[in-house]
């Protein structure tokens, strides 16, 4: 009865790991992790947005299949997980960090959840800022980053820095900080004679790229190497992206490296912690016999395209995802594996460690075969510009939208994606091939629409005089802050 722990990122680029190859950021525990298990080079998300990936990594499910399509939704009932079959197997399961979910503390399977959400109610709901009001502290860098009444009086500075900075927290209450001590916590908890399951998910290195005092230096932005993809400007097939959360336009590569640098070292704060909870594993003799996982919900475009973050084409920056598997006992130490998977594999892989069965049949792979992969892995959205898709083999990809129309790209001869080849009747027969995959895939699946259940089975006791307080108290940090400047 293997434990089980998944460590989970946000918005983390694929080939922003030292043992992928990325020429300056450091992640030395990853690298150690990925020394031991399979780094699958060819990892990508069902739907490059927090919520409804993550509702496909806990599932196993496409999102239309789960029906999760934006970042305010509920799993449906009657849709499974993987927390939850373990927890009916006997397994003591527990999350720490950003879930994402609607309600707050949805019950997805875990039996014990301590909380730290970032955007919209989860902030004034969890047991993050709870502590953090409790401290008299407010994440000011953060508030006016992501929420919209703060946002809309965000000083100059944030704009011409594309939200890159020093956080206003000292380090001990960072989330990436928070969020390691409260998962190592659990950790010095696991005992034997049960499985134990542990989520573990950082909030970084979404934006802001806000790393605290004593690691926001420690990157140099003028050493750093703009990553595959990046452009001087906005190709033309891209100029209707320009305007997304950020403008993209006056993105410059002095104005990247700094992103960059602060991106990174949201990273390798992050990686440190990694390296807590490997350590303690280690000390209590659990890690030979844990199943690990470390992966994403998306990725980010950091500077591919001219673009930053995550909203526009599902280029393969925003829909790759580092993949890491340590499997117990040591199998495949060391292995780099090129076949095509997606976290809709996540769920099955963790079950089939287990020896728990699903409780009813799952589209993706088991990866503790080593043969397992696609032919072909689908991704969806639907988003401002409408609802689109895409479909990647190992050499063609697929786009669709329904308000851009189509795109096809052979990423053997243009992996950066520059040269759309729709009109080219030399890959005719490829493109059909991959029209004709996108509607096997979706044929026997109707779209559900998005479910939202405000009173779903959860577990959270926040009252609406707590979320008043803490907000007034975070507005009132926001403004105090906004003057002082």
């Amino acid at each position: 009865m293997p434990n089980v722990l998944v460590i989970q990122a946000d918005q983390f680029r694929a080939d922003c790991l030292g043992v992928a190859g990325n020429p300056d950021v450091r992640t030395p525990n990853l690298d150690r992790l990925a020394a031991d298990g399979v780094r699958y080079r060819n990892a990508f998300c069902p739907f490059p947005v927090c919520t409804p990936s993550r509702y496909s990594l806990l599932s196993g499910l496409h999102v239309r299949q789960h029906g999760g399509w934006t970042n305010r939704c509920t799993l449906a009932p009657g849709i499974d997980t993987f927390p939850r079959a373990l927890r009916r197997a006997g397994y003591r399961t527990a999350a720490v960090g950003k879930m994402h979910f609607t309600p707050t503390y949805l019950d997805v399977g875990y039996d014990h959840m301590e909380l730290a959400e970032q955007d919209g109610p989860g902030r004034y709901d969890d047991d993050y800022h709870r502590e953090l009001a409790a401290a008299g502290l407010a994440p000011v860098t953060d508030l006016v980053d992501q929420e919209r009444e703060f946002r809309a009086q965000a000083p100059r500075s944030y704009w011409e820095t594309f939200g890159s900075g020093r956080s206003n927290l000292p380090e001990q209450w960072h989330s990436t900080t928070w969020i390691g001590e409260r998962a190592r916590t659990v950790l010095a908890g696991w005992s034997g004679g049960t499985g134990q399951l542990l989520h573990v998910s950082f909030i970084k290195p979404h934006h802001p790229f806000d790393p605290p005092a004593g690691w926001d230096d420690l990157y140099d932005p003028a050493t750093l190497t703009p990553l595959p993809g990046w452009t001087d400007t906005i190709p033309e097939g891209d100029r209707r992206h320009r305007r997304e959360y950020f403008d993209n336009e006056p993105l410059t590569l002095p104005l990247l490296q700094r992103v960059m640098a602060h991106y990174y070292a949201t990273i390798t704060q992050l990686d440190h912690q990694v390296g807590l909870m490997v350590d303690l594993l280690r000390e209590r003799e659990l890690y030979d016999d844990t199943l690990i996982i470390f992966t994403a919900d998306h990725g980010e475009y950091l500077g591919f395209h001219h673009l930053l973050l995550k909203d526009g084409p599902m280029y393969d920056p925003v829909v790759k995802v580092p993949l890491l598997v340590k499997f117990p006992g040591g199998r495949r130490r060391g292995d780099v594996a090129g076949a095509l998977v997606s976290l809709v594999d996540v769920a099955p892989t963790i079950l089939a460690s287990c020896d728990v069965q699903p409780a009813s049949p799952l589209p993706g792979r088991d990866l503790t075969d080593p043969a397992a992969g696609h032919d072909c892995v689908f991704a969806e959205t639907r988003r401002r510009l409408g609802a689109g898709g895409m479909a990647r083999t190992e050499r063609y990809k697929l786009l669709w939208s329904e308000t851009a129309g189509e795109s096809f790209f052979d990423l053997a001869a243009d992996p950066h994606e520059l040269t759309d080849l729709l009109d080219d009747p030399a890959y005719g027969d490829a493109l059909g091939q991959m029209r004709e995959a996108v509607t096997r895939w979706a044929l026997y699946d109707a779209t559900p629409p998005t479910y939202l259940d405000l009173s779903a089975p959860h577990r959270g006791t926040t009252t609406e005089d707590d979320r008043a307080a803490r907000h007034e108290l975070f507005a009132s940090a926001v403004a105090k802050h906004r003057t002082d400047s």
